[in-house]
């Protein structure tokens, strides 16, 4: 087994019944590599775990050491960049999740837009940053789906952008299929008019409906990276994404948010995060959902 230069040879070696452990020079590396590229920071406490996950990757990409998935990365940062994001992140999610956002959607802040937005062509832009496996941006399409119906404003150019890093979670967004059992947040009444029952092979599934296909743009982006789009968002929802950022990432990244929300944009965040200390362009006017200063 190659020992990785600069480590020493008790440095990383087998671990009894096969398992490799991750050296100390690898371990330095992979934080570096994951902070520069992710802006994910990992203290020594997550050592084990990124051992333990990296382990099934080495075994995926036929690789004998961590040594080797460090020069892998140097060699060509880009191909699996996005593997290794989804092996050192958690993709949590669920439909409807914290609630309370949907309902300030769904009760106040869509009627107010599309009050304004009531001529063909005007836009409407959601973007859920983070989107994971994809139950939150149809979870939005759902709503903003039935808003555009209650309000007659179906001539609204109304469209959500889902983005995430990882390639698993984007491919099931993008399939829209989910197991019944991941339906405990949709109620029965949009069970029936949104999703569709799968039969044969896909017995205990369920799929979304083609018009929140329409509604929901699935693409991939690193945050920290350089952004395609321009905006302006009316509002955008990054839950539970910030909680792997040190403080100055987080800012950075909230001031890039600011620039694509005009003045009463609204931003959502998760359960756990907050903006206190963080940034001074936004009020917080919610639980965890704030509105850009004018």
């Amino acid at each position: 087994m190659a020992v990785a230069a600069g480590a020493g040879a008790g440095d990383i070696a087998p671990a009894g019944d096969g398992v490799v452990l991750l050296g100390n020079a690898e371990f330095r590396f992979l934080r570096d590599f994951v902070y520069q590229h992710c802006g994910i920071a990992l203290g020594e406490h997550k050592r084990q775990l990124v051992q333990g996950r990296l382990a099934r990757r080495l075994r995926a990409l036929g690789l004998p050491d961590y040594a080797a998935y460090c020069a892998l990365l140097r060699d060509d940062p880009q191909s699996e960049l996005g593997e290794l994001a989804s092996v050192i992140s958690t993709n949590v999610t669920s439909f409807f999740r914290e609630p309370h956002h949907y309902e300030l959607l769904e009760r106040e802040l869509l009627p107010q837009w599309l009050q304004h937005k009531r001529r063909d062509g005007d836009r409407l832009r959601i973007w859920s940053a983070g989107c994971s496996t994809g139950e939150e941006p149809y979870a939005l399409a759902m709503v903003l789906a039935e808003a555009l119906e209650q309000h007659g404003a179906a001539g609204v150019d109304a469209k959500i952008l889902a983005t995430d890093l990882s390639p698993q979670a984007l491919e099931a967004a993008r399939n829209g299929v989910y197991p019944l059992d991941r339906l405990g947040g949709v109620s029965e009444e949009r069970r029936r008019r949104w999703m569709l029952r799968g039969a044969g092979e896909y017995e205990g599934y369920a799929c979304v409906h083609p018009r929140l296909r329409e509604l929901v743009t699935v693409q991939p982006l690193n945050l920290l990276h350089e952004w395609p789009m321009r905006g302006p968002f009316d509002v955008i929802f990054c839950r539970n994404v910030v909680i792997y950022f040190d403080q100055p990432t987080k800012q950075r990244l909230f001031r890039r948010y600011a620039a694509l929300l005009p003045a009463g944009g609204h931003l959502f965040l998760g359960h756990s995060e907050s903006l206190h200390g963080i940034s001074d362009d936004f009020d917080l006017i919610g639980r965890t959902v704030y509105r850009k200063r004018g």
